[in-house]
């Protein structure tokens, strides 16, 4: 429970956020263009609203909706969410949005997506100046990597190196490179191998509920339970397991090997060696599992204490190419992947707010909060630039129409486009959270 209720928060905070920059866009571009904003909303207020004020001699209203699905700034003379058609039969003011001209209304659009874009790369450059940037050396993690059934099918081992994709060497692990690439070089048994990659890679790597590869990582002891077999053989914390019944291993063979033995459910529990490693002198203990098969002691789990990591620090002003790099990236990553929505397995991903509050962390941590808030402004402000009506790229596709044509699209035939996007819209955000029961449910 206190899980949902961390995960639930960070959500909320990170779309208030998100939203308010966004809105924020659209608001200040009108007000530079002298427009009337009837009302700035955190949130949609069907019916009611939680909470709202208007300053003194402000022609804007400031509220709190209760429904936490996005926000909107009401723009005098234009049609957008509140669906306001009376407004419109009434004879165009200049303080009006539709009195604009056509460059002016199309700054005040794409406001928002661009309020969004420069936040996710502010933010971005602020966690490398905060952070820096830490990842696990691919190439020098001399256990390799443990694969998914789908990997291995298309010719991957467990204990592979990744080396390069097309040639172009792994510095961290990246999906994208691989699914992306004709053929990913890796280093197997001491020779270098290569593994064909098939152009439908990603389409089954979405069918599986395993991540395509994770880190291989020693056996380092931690912990170890009280009166355990493990404690009575005299292991100790610091401990690192390096073979199992004379077979070496890393925590995950360690943990399948005992598994096995499990598994063959003999009348009496056998003693199975554990060779491990302290302070580089080598010991064989003879330990005789408890009735579950497990001997008593937990590993380290932090992988950067375990696996070689690269640390890179950034200074001020070096943080903002950095940060631009990593947003454009990141923004070019996303793109490419959406063209594997328009697929069966693809349909499939698409996620509510379930799946969006699921990326956040269990534990509180600003360093994953920030990260995941410019990664989710880069996916708004790409949402919102598709030219899908109800959206700003909408709006924007009909003002670039106009200023080619000279011909401004009929209030009627806006209002109908208006009223056709945002049913695509809630049927996508009913198909999305429809999934998250579904994947909650099985």
């Amino acid at each position: 429970m206190e899980t949902i209720l961390i995960r639930a928060l960070q959500l909320i905070m990170s779309l208030s956020l998100l939203v308010i920059i966004h809105e924020g866009g659209h608001f200040l571009f009108a007000r530079l263009f002298k427009i009337k904003v009837e009302k700035f909303c955190l949130f949609f207020d069907p019916w009611f609203t939680l909470f709202k004020f208007k300053p003194k001699n402000s022609d804007t209203e400031y509220a709190v909706g209760w429904l936490p699905l996005g926000g909107y700034v009401k723009i005098a003379g234009m049609i957008d969410e509140s669906m306001d058609t009376e407004q419109m039969k009434q004879p165009a003011q200049p303080w009006e949005f539709r009195s604009k001209p056509a460059w002016q209304r199309l700054l005040v659009m794409i406001g928002g997506v661009l309020f969004n874009f420069l936040l996710a790369l502010f933010i971005y450059s602020m966690i490398l100046f905060a952070w820096g940037d830490s990842f696990i050396s691919v190439k020098d993690s001399k256990l390799g990597m443990d694969f998914n059934g789908t990997a291995k099918e298309v010719g991957f081992r467990d204990g592979d190196i990744l080396l390069s994709a097309d040639g172009k060497e792994f510095s961290r692990l990246d999906l994208r490179a691989i699914v992306e690439a004709r053929q990913v070089s890796v280093l197997r048994d001491g020779s270098q191998a290569s593994v064909y990659i098939p152009d439908d890679m990603m389409q089954r790597l979405m069918v599986d509920s395993v991540r395509f590869a994770s880190y291989r990582f020693p056996f380092v002891v931690d912990s170890i339970i009280p009166g355990a077999p493990a404690l009575a053989a005299g292991m100790q914390q610091g401990d690192s397991i390096i073979a199992l019944n004379g077979k070496s291993v890393s925590y995950t063979d360690f943990i399948a090997e005992m598994s096995i033995l499990k598994s063959q459910k003999q009348d009496t529990i056998s003693p199975v060696s554990i060779t491990y490693i302290r302070a580089d002198r080598e010991t064989t203990a003879y330990i005789t599992p408890d009735s579950t098969y497990k001997v008593g002691v937990f590993p380290v789990s932090d992988l950067t204490k375990l696996l070689p990591t690269v640390h890179i620090q950034y200074g001020f002003f070096e943080s903002f190419p950095a940060g631009i790099t990593l947003g454009v990236n990141t923004l070019k990553g996303y793109v490419g992947d959406m063209k594997y929505l328009f697929s069966k397995e693809g349909a499939k991903q698409i996620g509510g707010f379930g799946t969006i509050a699921s990326i956040f962390p269990k534990k509180w941590d600003w360093h994953q909060f920030w990260y995941m808030t410019a990664f989710l402004s880069i996916i708004l402000a790409f949402m919102n630039i598709l030219p899908i009506p109800a959206l700003d790229g909408g709006h924007v596709l009909f003002l670039i129409y106009e200023m080619v044509t000279r011909r401004k699209p009929s209030e009627k035939f806006m209002e109908y486009a208006q009223v056709t996007g945002m049913l695509l819209l809630f049927g996508l955000l009913i198909w999305a959270n429809f999934n998250d029961v579904l994947r909650f449910l099985f």
